[in-house]
């Protein structure tokens, strides 16, 4: 089976770095040498069809820096991302698509592209539904400028198709024309996964997406991840620093401290018997 996606010793530096940097290891994130962050340090992982994979860490362990340069949000120092080009939506842009299958690294793309793949194979719900969502417009308005950015040009379409989200996400698609800031925090996020399903991802990005929600609507947000994921096999990549919700998520975990990955395994097995002290800590305090 091939991965839908694969990292190969991704790594980012803040600073001016020197060739000491990434042989710091888990203990520091801080060079001795230069004095560079090391956000993320030689990380390699695959990701594949219907697998959800856990990243969890302490705060400042490179966690959510690593999302943002899979996200293409940021730029990491060096390293590779791969992506196979069967798992990207091809419907409006096919000439694109066949012009990747020659790019091994696409870090290599430009920046015009990089969105473009993006726009077309990556789906993001944030823990903050402000960095997801336009709060003043609409629900579907905002659905409808995710599958704009996809090559959706047909407003019928358009609309049917953020109605179909929007009842799969548990919203009245009566409330369609409504502003998000007018909904629940719950329902925010719910319309945020309606965004960022709107394109049939290849891949989905979980970052923190229940945290500051009220127990019982953390439940039924995650119960909802939990459905869509298995009714659409998605591959998703999960980021918390909450162990509950890694158990509940995901099948496959990476321990990260420092920026760099410290264990990694399936997730019951790294829950039930952790091999590093880092992941041992991390399990005990949850006890």
């Amino acid at each position: 089976m091939k991965p839908v996606l694969e990292v190969k010793n991704l790594s980012k530096i803040y600073g001016e770095g020197c060739d000491k940097c990434l042989d710091t290891g888990a203990e520091s994130n801080i060079c001795p040498e230069c004095r560079s962050v090391i956000a993320c340090s030689k990380i390699s992982f695959d990701l594949y069809e219907d697998e959800v994979l856990g990243i969890v860490g302490e705060s400042g362990s490179g966690k959510s820096t690593l999302v943002k340069i899979l996200y293409f949000q940021e730029d990491p120092s060096s390293g590779e991302i791969r992506i196979n080009p069967e798992f990207i939506e091809r419907e409006h842009d096919v000439q694109w698509i066949a012009d990747t299958k020659e790019i091994r690294n696409f870090l290599n793309l430009s920046s015009f592209m990089k969105r473009r793949l993006r726009n077309l194979s990556m789906g993001m719900v944030y823990q903050n539904p402000h960095l997801g969502l336009k709060m003043h417009v609409s629900a579907g308005g905002n659905i409808a400028e995710r599958l704009l950015a996809a090559g959706w040009r047909n407003i019928g379409n358009i609309r049917q198709r953020a109605a179909e989200l929007l009842t799969k996400t548990e919203i009245n698609p009566d409330r369609m024309d409504e502003m998000p800031c007018n909904f629940s925090g719950g329902m925010q996020q719910r319309v945020q996964i309606a965004k960022a399903l709107s394109n049939n991802p290849a891949i989905l990005f979980l970052d923190e997406p229940t945290t500051g929600l009220d127990l019982s609507v953390q439940a039924r947000v995650l119960d909802l991840i939990k459905r869509l994921q298995k009714e659409l096999g998605l591959a998703t990549i999960v980021v918390s620093h909450d162990l509950g919700i890694i158990r509940h998520l995901t099948t496959r975990t990476l321990v990260m401290k420092n920026g760099c990955v410290v264990e990694s395994g399936l997730t019951d097995q790294i829950l039930e018997d952790p091999q590093h002290y880092y992941t041992q800590l991390l399990v005990n305090s949850t006890l």
